[in-house]
């Protein structure tokens, strides 16, 4: 299984990380970043990182283990992937906070990361809105994360005919606003083994998106 755990900056989603290495078996924790950014980074580039991760999952799949992947991809552009569909299952939480807390976290990185970076605030709470907007309906602003240059690369109609309330676009969120990064982790934890065990059960519904992969027919 691939478990996604996205959300724009400052959600904690680094800090979350790090507290859940070594906790959870058969889990492989990486951030998305881990591959490098090069300067200019854009959604392009991003659709074409998150079909490198799906590649490497599919590695980690074959030898009995899950990944989680941490990041700023939203779930759209992870199921999206061209090679999405061999992962046995996906799952996704988006790790969120309040405006203020997002404020207070990304000032205190200073101007020099501001800088490295190439975002200003409002930036980083306009994209933290769309992502609440995404993780509660896929039919909302799509097109904010397609892109021209890989629109024969990416496997839209996969979902882009959903809508709000459809049993296969199921995104925990977690608000990170006032929660110790223990506790965090601790819901992280309990998300991955609840993930887990409904695909066991066989009640998954992202399990094997193979056998309605509109792309493959």
């Amino acid at each position: 299984m691939l478990f996604l755990v996205f959300g724009s900056s400052a959600a904690g989603k680094t800090f979350a990380l790090a507290a859940l290495h070594g906790r959870v078996p058969d889990l492989a924790v990486h951030d998305f970043d881990e591959i490098g950014v090069p300067a200019g980074a854009d959604t392009a580039w991003r659709h074409r990182a998150i079909e490198r991760w799906v590649r490497r999952a599919l590695d980690y799949q074959s030898e009995g283990t899950d990944v989680l992947l941490a990041g700023q991809t939203p779930f759209g552009e992870l199921l999206a992937a061209p090679s999405a569909s061999r992962l046995d299952a996906i799952s996704a939480c988006l790790l969120d906070c309040d405006d203020d807390t997002r404020v207070a976290r990304l000032l205190a990185r200073g101007p020099d990361w501001f800088e490295r970076t190439g975002g200003s605030l409002q930036d980083y709470l306009n994209w933290a809105v769309w992502m609440r907007e995404h993780a509660a309906d896929p039919s909302s602003r799509a097109e904010v994360i397609r892109q021209e240059a890989t629109l024969n690369e990416m496997r839209w109609t996969r979902w882009t005919d959903w809508q709000a309330g459809d049993p296969r676009w199921r995104v925990r969120t977690i608000d990170t606003s006032a929660l110790p990064v223990e506790n965090v982790a601790d819901d992280l934890v309990e998300w991955i083994d609840a993930e887990r065990a409904l695909f066991r059960s066989g009640a998954h519904p992202l399990a094997r998106m193979a056998a309605y992969d509109q792309s493959e027919e």
